[in-house]
């Protein structure tokens, strides 16, 4: 399968701007194979790899990756802290490429929360990728879409108790100003792995117009030609944004 090159004029224009991916199916990936689930999880941060390469030969502005939601510490002890791990070995194993690629990284969500060391190796790799353009890959830490929406109702609305802000200034921009993904360009497509058909409160706001992919294959075997096929899919449909 050819990549969709962005210095392609005849496909430039269908390549989406932003794709989101639910990245679903490492545990039963590890079962079906007789593995721990620490086991899928490493084969998954692998098919990251692969499909953030294919992104970004595709043209793909921005990459982002359900990494660990909000609802993932109640997984057990164990395998947070197999999840933990993992996170640190792809940052530390992974920055200095990601950095020489020219990719910035983005967290959304509350990576506070994670340990001391983590939250300091997350802060140096934003640092130092901060001036990167070539492509952003945004990793979701400790995210929900619905604690996301109640942070912004928050943020805007300590603005208008303060006078700075008139509660009719509050239109879509202005949310959209205050969420997580502010900086990042608006969302196109939205792919879920491993047959599930939900959205499991990622990008709720976001994913309003965004086209939403489901595909059978469990994560770990997602790679660039998933990707590539999720990108001719996404070329052959036609957006129209509630108009005709």
């Amino acid at each position: 399968m050819t990549p969709r090159h962005a210095d392609n004029p005849e496909t430039r224009h269908s390549v989406p701007r932003h794709v989101a991916i639910i990245m679903d199916g490492n545990g039963r990936w590890a079962k079906a194979r007789g593995l721990p689930r620490a086991a899928g999880h490493k084969q998954g941060a692998e098919a990251a790899r692969k499909v953030l390469r294919a992104a970004g030969e595709a043209g793909v502005e921005c990459l982002t990756l359900y990494a660990f939601s909000s609802e993932n510490w109640r997984r057990p002890e164990t395998e947070i802290n197999d999840l933990m791990g993992l996170l640190s070995f792809y940052i530390s194993s992974e920055l200095d490429a990601l950095h020489g690629e020219g990719v910035r990284l983005k967290i959304i969500g509350d990576h506070k929360a994670f340990r001391q060391d983590i939250v300091e190796m997350i802060d140096n790799a934003l640092s130092r990728t901060a001036s990167n353009s070539r492509m952003t890959l945004a990793i979701a830490l400790n995210y929900g879409a619905r604690s996301e929406l109640v942070k912004a109702a928050r943020s805007l609305a300590w603005e208008v108790s303060s006078g700075t802000l008139a509660p009719e200034q509050i239109d879509e921009e202005r949310i959209n100003s205050a969420l997580d993904t502010a900086s990042l360009p608006p969302l196109d497509l939205l792919i879920r792995t491993s047959g599930e058909c939900r959205l499991s409160n990622f990008l709720l706001w976001q994913a309003a117009y965004a086209e939403l992919l489901f595909v059978d294959t469990l994560w770990p075997d997602f790679d660039g030609d998933g990707l590539r096929a999720a990108l001719d899919e996404f070329a052959a449909r036609e957006r129209r944004y509630g108009g005709l």
